[in-house]
């Protein structure tokens, strides 16, 4: 049986507002179209372009696909992806209990409230845009981002309006790194992520795989992928895995936004950084999000 819409219950907190402003935090983003009170986003599923309109319900959200109608698997797939992009199935209840007793976070909680930790349900994207903004400003980030769907992602414009999808890894996986090159990628970017996608396409690696892990094997399984060290291995545990006890101690923004609010003038160390990781102890993960969020100011 085919439908053009469908709702997902979601359990509070959750502001959905909250999640479109980040969601509206660069103008070169390319993976979505966020707006006022909605966020277009484009779903491959198994090669099918599927567009779909993601609005606030009052117990959740609802999901209208306005050129399709789409199967019961279809939806299931996009459901699964929505729930895992905006971590949905989260008890971010305990993490607000958590937060409210600690003076640093507490501020951010209360100024953000029921923000998700938003992050990319695919490996490859989430593998790739790690690599991409390594040592690197985030306004570049995007840049070569966009480039790279651009070239290499599939596309359907509605309304006159481009949306796009994440370029796969077996188109990745045949370039050479020459390729990326002419986008401005570092040679070593570029090898770093056909060598993913190379992986990927093989079947060495995959999210499911990577899933049924425990978190240490998991972490160093990430590790042995050539260009992932220590950050991108706990940024991609955080954003693709919604594992809440991730930690990229060595994060620049992390340790901005520590820096910020506790109003120092020097840099703060690595321990220093990991005793405010014990502080948040299972929620380490999101606590590193709001203080990120911190930083965009008013986005």
């Amino acid at each position: 049986m085919s439908r053009s819409s469908f709702e997902i219950h979601v359990t509070a907190p959750f502001d959905f507002q909250q999640c479109l402003q980040f969601l509206r935090r660069s103008d070169d983003e390319v993976m979505h179209v966020a707006r006022e009170t909605s966020v277009s986003k484009l779903f491959d599923v198994d090669g099918r372009l599927l567009l779909g309109d993601i609005m606030e319900t009052a117990h959740g959200l609802v999901i209208t696909f306005p050129e399709d109608d789409i199967t019961s698997s279809e939806q299931k797939h996009v459901e699964r992806y929505v729930r895992d992009w905006f971590d949905l199935d989260q008890d971010v209840a305990a993490f607000v209990w958590m937060a409210e007793t600690d003076e640093l976070l507490r501020p951010l909680v209360r100024e953000y409230e029921g923000l998700r930790l938003i992050g990319f349900p695919d490996l490859f994207e989430a593998l790739t845009w790690a690599v991409i903004g390594q040592q690197i400003t985030l306004s570049f980030a995007y840049t070569l981002k966009r480039r790279f769907v651009e070239q290499y992602g599939p596309s359907r414009e509605v309304d006159g309006v481009t949306y796009w999808a994440f370029p796969n890894p077996e188109t990745i996986a045949l370039l050479d790194p020459s390729e990326l090159r002419q986008l401005q990628f570092s040679t070593r970017k570029a090898e770093y992520i056909i060598g993913i996608a190379q992986e990927m396409t093989d079947g060495r690696l995959s999210k499911q795989q990577l899933r049924s892990e425990p978190p240490d094997v998991m972490h160093e399984r990430l590790l042995s992928l050539r260009g992932v060290g220590e950050w991108t291995a706990a940024y991609v545990r955080m954003k693709c895995f919604q594992d809440p006890t991730a930690f990229p101690v060595a994060d620049a923004g992390l340790h901005q936004a520590l820096k910020h609010h506790l109003g120092r003038s020097d840099k703060l160390t690595a321990d220093e950084v990991r005793q405010y990781g014990e502080r948040f102890a299972g929620w380490e993960a999101y606590a590193t999000f709001y203080l990120w969020r911190s930083l965009y100011g008013d986005v």
